[in-house]
């Protein structure tokens, strides 16, 4: 049985608003088309999945960012100071906000039925605060920010402490993240089912999920329900 889902935040429940994140570049003089932004973000997310697998701890943020500006045609000597400022503005103006259609919904969902849910995010330490700007404060019965807590994942330490505050076992729980390495993998490391959630592109090459009692991929809210209701 499922006593619990988790959920990551960015590129699960939220993503990038790059319609905020160019005009957060035009206040420091550089113009980035929209389309040029969103075109450059599976290339950030792959970067992203390589950096974790490689160890890179402490939640790659600005590798992350400027990534991602590098592939949006952004003038190379302006990329890191670019990124650097972009990351010391995330705690007072995340770009991680903009919903992603129907997974707000499935939360409720979830916990109409009863089903306690959770935030397991890497973040920059004001995450609760985003979820409150967003009006979903009432939707988490916790909110796991690594920047806050100190330990990120897909360290155990950040899914055994979500665990612990919704009162379950890692094993009867479900998580559900982008991330190959760190929700895939980590959720599965401590004993959790995991959902690969819009994150098929971003695995390694050659790698082949395998669905099982225990593991499962899924590109839409829609699916994503089917999933936890099998598994329920």
């Amino acid at each position: 049985m499922i006593h619990a889902v988790t959920f990551d935040f960015g590129q699960t429940l939220a993503e990038l608003d790059t319609g905020m994140l160019a005009a957060r570049l035009y206040e420091r003089g550089v113009t980035v088309s929209i389309a040029l932004l969103e075109d450059a973000r599976p290339v950030m997310w792959r970067r992203y999945n390589e950096a974790i697998r490689e160890g890179l701890g402490g939640h790659p943020w600005v590798l992350l960012m400027a990534t991602l500006l590098r592939s949006a045609k952004v003038d190379e000597a302006a990329v890191l100071p670019l990124a650097e400022w972009l990351f010391g503005e995330q705690p007072r103006r995340n770009l991680w906000r903009r919903p992603i259609a129907g997974m707000i919904e499935c939360v409720r969902a979830l916990r109409a039925r009863g089903v306690p849910v959770g935030v397991i995010s890497n973040s920059e330490g004001g995450l609760a605060q985003l979820i409150a700007e967003m009006g979903w404060t009432e939707d988490f019965d916790a909110v796991a920010d690594s920047g806050a807590l100190g330990m990120e994942k897909p360290d155990r330490a950040i899914f055994d402490w979500t665990a612990a505050r919704l009162g379950v076992h890692p094993h009867d729980m479900v998580h559900v993240g982008d991330s190959w390495a760190a929700d895939y993998l980590g959720a599965r490391a401590v004993g959790m089912r995991a959902v690969l959630f819009r994150g098929r592109d971003l695995m390694p090459s050659g790698t082949v999920l395998e669905e099982d009692a225990r593991g499962a991929v899924c590109e839409s809210p829609d699916g994503l329900d089917a999933i936890l209701r099998k598994w329920s």
